[in-house]
């Protein structure tokens, strides 16, 4: 369904926009796009003291093992966030082991001090961080919303799936440039 309303108490939530993620391949869109329109979301949300979530994963890439026979050993920084995102004293930063950015981590406890009700989600990978994140969100009883073309994925099939199929049975989609002018 597309995006109609964002919450007062609505946060922005940014999965894995991190230098290890960022370089790897991405399809439909380059990375690049896609932290150039996180990071759009992020000054807007700013802008209206609402809050902002920058999740990074911490580990392999996605779909690989960690370290080992036949594994992946991620350089130093390749958890690190992209600098484009202009992190911010402001900003809640939540560190993940698992695909999605509730399982282990503070984040609703986070999101529920604040009084939060909606989430909007944008990031890498469509399928696998973002979906994660958005489905937890939905049993968590948050209202969803996710920016379209702030998302991206290493799979453009897997990437249209949850476009298509996914995410409109867990809340509302829209662009960036809808998203910011729901703001206000």
């Amino acid at each position: 369904m597309p995006a109609t309303t964002l919450d007062a108490r609505t946060a922005l939530v940014l999965i894995d926009l991190q230098k290890g993620i960022a370089a790897l391949p991405t399809a439909p869109q380059p990375s690049a796009e896609v932290i150039e329109r996180g990071a759009r979301l992020a000054a807007a949300f700013r802008a209206r003291e609402l809050p902002v979530v920058l999740v990074n994963v911490t580990g392999g890439a996605p779909g690989r093992t960690e370290s080992g026979p036949g594994g992946f050993t991620p350089p130093a920084d390749w958890a690190e966030l992209v600098p484009a995102l202009d992190r911010q004293p402001s900003d809640i930063t939540v560190t993940k082991q698992q695909w999605g950015a509730f399982y282990g981590t503070r984040l609703d406890l986070e999101l529920r001090r604040r009084g939060i009700t909606q989430v909007v989600l944008a990031g890498i990978a469509t399928s696998i961080g973002v979906e994660s994140s958005a489905r937890a969100a939905h049993e968590h009883g948050y209202h969803v919303t996710v920016a379209t073309d702030a998302v991206t994925d290493l799979d453009e099939a897997a990437h249209r799936n949850s476009l298509e199929k996914i995410f409109p049975r867990l809340g509302e989609t829209g662009t960036t440039e809808e998203i910011i002018g729901l703001l206000g």
